[in-house]
């Protein structure tokens, strides 16, 4: 799919770039629940796209020390369970998430990609790229998961004016 891993980090920083506009909305604007956003705010977009970013960067931190990632077994068995406990799992972090300031939010919206990248191209790429369950993860996470979420995107900046 990749022939290295620097042709995903451009594909992955490209295909985020869009949600970079949510930083731009006022705080107001990221706290109105959006109809076609399946009722999320902007607020809960950026934390729901995050927190999945911080599960692969948790991982990325682990590999780039040693071929093991307990971060990844624990990921793992939560998309084993997918189906049955997915929507629970996703409104506990929206819940933990709504609970923080929204500088926290933007904080960490903002930091988390970049820190992601940038673990990524010093974990060896046998570890990420060459490894079929490992990438199949960090995409689920990443370019494929930022697709999933383009309409709410458009409907959250559409909500706002822009």
């Amino acid at each position: 799919m990749y022939a290295d891993g620097l042709s995903f980090l451009d594909e992955e920083r490209e295909a985020w770039r869009p949600y970079e506009e949510l930083l731009e909305l006022a705080d107001e604007q990221l706290e109105q629940p959006v109809e076609g956003a399946h009722g999320w705010t902007g607020r809960d977009l950026m934390a729901h796209l995050t927190v999945w970013l911080q599960c692969w960067l948790a991982i990325a931190r682990e590999l780039a020390v040693g071929p093991q990632s307990p971060a990844f077994d624990r990921l793992k068995s939560v998309g084993a369970d997918w189906e049955a406990q997915g929507d629970a799992i996703n409104a506990r972090f929206q819940a933990e998430w709504a609970a923080l300031p929204m500088a926290e939010i933007r904080q960490r919206f903002a930091s988390t990609p970049g820190e992601l990248r940038g673990y990524l191209t010093v974990v060896p790429e046998t570890r990420w790229l060459k490894d079929a369950d490992h990438l199949s993860s960090l995409l689920g996470n990443t370019t494929e998961h930022y697709g999933d979420h383009m309409a709410d995107l458009r409907a959250v900046l559409e909500a706002a004016g822009r």
